[in-house]
């Protein structure tokens, strides 16, 4: 097909890993065409992008874009897959990259298909996308000359394919109204540890453990396996821990090595989060919870003594 822009996320130098996600999608999907990537003031992830698939990258680079503002990166955006004549913009499926993607379909009144799994090229373009909190798979077909997309958390492997990439970088038409909206602060969480989005374990809790102070065992139990502390939608609505430790549809989508679930029932929403682990292990007093059967190993009792059990046994083994 024609050439492929991903819209490429980052922080610091480091590439969004959903955005080198996008980056494998657009590669399956161009073909012999060209694959464009698009990064917004961030020189050294620009400079990243070649083995990860990028044939060519394009830096935006503009005094107003020190801030994230979505409208201004929507406008660069479209403006660069117009002069591109590309026949595809593909972002990240996280909240930016969906924020962005669908401001860009809207600026060029074009259909926009969100958390698609697999694309194929053709005329319609062909997806198959999540839907209602990834229990349905939609094939759909995006009837439109650019087809605007973007990649669903974890569905599609990042892999390197070797070689360097060009940089072009470029000064971006931008008026006040591309402006009004953006990030005039980031605050970062108010705790150190492991990532939630990079962690290769993560323990969570989830209403069965009753109370803040009901997290000790499982944060004692995080601490040993060196794993991130997550929590359920029903934990931060009790205020338990924060919205930064959520896990699921309108939390954080995770896809560690083991993913350990205490007390959590195992809604639609959570296990759209957490379906990218490789493998789950779910602590339950409830046999029927519905996470049981999204588990790959099961252990059926109170998880304030089978946690501390797991810890004591981790320490024995350990001669700690």
């Amino acid at each position: 097909m024609a050439a492929v822009l991903v819209y490429v996320t980052s922080a610091d130098g480091v590439v969004d890993e959903v955005a080198l996600q996008a980056l494998a999608l657009a590669g399956q999907l161009a073909g012999e065409g060209a694959v464009h990537a698009l990064v917004i003031g961030d020189e050294a992830a620009a400079a990243s992008l070649g083995p990860w698939g990028a044939a060519q990258v394009h830096l935006a680079r503009h005094e107003a874009l020190g801030s994230t503002a979505p409208d201004a990166a929507a406008r660069i955006l479209d403006d660069l897959a117009g002069r591109l004549g590309v026949g595809a913009v593909i972002g990240p499926g996280t909240d930016l990259g969906n924020t962005v993607i669908a401001r860009a379909a809207a600026r060029a009144g074009l259909p926009f298909a969100a958390n698609c799994t697999s694309a194929t090229p053709g005329h319609p373009m062909t997806v198959t996308r999540l839907r209602w909190g990834g229990s349905l798979l939609e094939e759909a077909a995006i009837h439109a000359d650019r087809a605007m997309l973007t990649v669903a958390p974890h569905s599609v492997a990042a892999r390197q394919t070797g070689g360097a990439a060009p940089v072009e970088a470029f000064t971006p038409e931008l008026d006040a109204a591309d402006l009004v909206v953006r990030a005039v602060e980031r605050i970062p969480a108010a705790r150190g540890g492991v990532s939630l989005a990079d962690a290769r374990v993560v323990v969570s809790g989830g209403r069965g453990v009753g109370s803040q102070a009901g997290f000790a065992p499982i944060e004692e139990l995080a601490g040993l396996l060196g794993a991130a502390v997550g929590c359920s939608r029903a934990v931060t609505i009790s205020g338990w821990r924060p919205h930064t430790d959520q896990v699921g549809q309108t939390g954080t989508k995770i896809a560690p090595e083991l993913y350990i679930a205490c007390g959590i029932s195992g809604a639609t929403q959570h296990l759209a989060g957490c379906k990218g682990a490789k493998k789950i292990l779910a602590i339950n007093k409830d046999p029927e919870a519905p996470i049981m059967s999204a588990a790959d190993f099961v252990v059926i009792g109170d998880l304030h003594e089978v946690v501390p059990a797991i810890s004591a046994e981790i320490r024995r083994v350990r001669g700690a």
